[in-house]
């Protein structure tokens, strides 16, 4: 004799692009991953942009000051212009290790005390999950592009003095 059909539940057959049907998996995923990397890239620039005597140069620097701007970093980026760098701003004196997941270029990190002394530089390979730590407590870490410290000169045990200056401009600085 038959079963009923009446409590088993009606499957749907699955949709599969076509006309009007919406977007397949794969094409949503890429817009959705191409919809965050313009938000973190746009949220990027909205940083505090200021400029930095160091050795005999001058640096133009994002500082990331916030939780968020400092686990952004510069993930994401394709090119840092020569003579541009970030400068993370931790709210007190502490060990820290920066990574280079998500980070496309090549950098060098220098890590700087609470007396702006420059503690030890650490080069750092793209998409790398190696972490680089600072040799003790430090205040600040500034990134550049990889080789730019060499080339100018700016080694560990320097001060860098235009780092006070910069803090005590207005958005520069997180207490």
């Amino acid at each position: 004799m038959p079963r009923s059909l009446a409590g088993i539940p009606r499957c749907r057959p699955r949709r599969r692009g076509g006309p009007g049907t919406g977007l397949t998996p794969a094409p949503a995923l890429a817009l959705a991953v191409l919809l965050w990397l313009l938000a973190a890239v746009a949220a990027a620039e909205g940083l505090p942009v200021r400029e930095l005597a160091i050795a005999d140069r001058i640096l133009t620097v994002e500082i990331a000051a916030t939780p968020e701007a400092m686990s952004r970093g510069l993930m994401f980026r394709e090119h840092l212009p020569d003579g541009h760098g970030m400068l993370f701003v931790w709210p007190g004196d502490q060990v820290v290790g920066m990574w280079m997941q998500n980070t496309l270029i090549p950098l060098s990190v220098a890590f700087i005390d609470s007396d702006y002394r420059i503690r030890n530089i650490a080069h750092m390979e793209p998409h790398s999950r190696d972490v680089h730590a600072s040799d003790g407590p430090v205040r600040y870490a500034l990134e550049v592009n990889r080789g730019w410290f060499q080339r100018h000169g700016v080694a560990p045990g320097m001060r860098i003095a235009g780092l006070g200056t910069l803090l005590d401009q207005p958005d520069a600085r997180i207490d």
